[in-house]
């Protein structure tokens, strides 16, 4: 799975408002606490603001704060609002995509992929990530020593 630098920070910068609470927290401090273009940012936030999960406030005390509870907003939906399906082959879902031959049976791996993506996404919210307290999944799959491996030839 690749993540673009986009969702790195969507998913960065709805972790620290997240963490920030109710109050708003303005673009520029967003990008200073996680070392992020503001610019680049604000681009991101109007995107996460379309798809309903952050909310702008206007004014000198001003900025951003999630539109819904931070326990009611996965990671898959950060990913999606600023990168669209969490898997796709060619800029297609993998449902649309066919294959012949030999290779037919890639499409059920395909949306394996997804439903493996969705089942650690969709579990992991922005509440979780703002208090580091993971699901169990995650933290076991994370404590695999393997996981941290890169699996790419010397």
């Amino acid at each position: 799975m690749r993540l673009s630098a986009r969702v790195d920070y969507a998913l960065r910068a709805a972790a620290e408002l997240a963490a920030a609470g109710e109050g708003p927290t303005t673009v520029g401090e967003l990008a200073k606490g996680q070392e992020m273009p503001p610019k680049y940012l604000e681009n991101i936030l109007l995107q996460m603001r379309r798809a309903g999960l952050v909310r702008g406030q206007r004014g000198p005390e001003g900025g951003y704060v999630l539109a819904r509870p931070a326990g009611q907003i996965s990671l898959a939906d950060v990913i999606r609002a600023v990168d669209g399906p969490l898997a796709n082959v060619r800029g297609e879902r993998p449902e649309h995509v066919g294959y012949l031959g030999a290779a037919q049976a890639l499409q059920q791996v395909w949306i394996a992929l997804r439903a493996s993506e969705r089942a650690i996404l969709e579990a992991v919210t922005l509440e979780q990530i703002a208090k580091g307290e993971l699901p169990p999944r995650v933290t076991e799959l994370s404590s695999d020593p393997s996981a941290w491996d890169s699996h790419t030839p010397v």
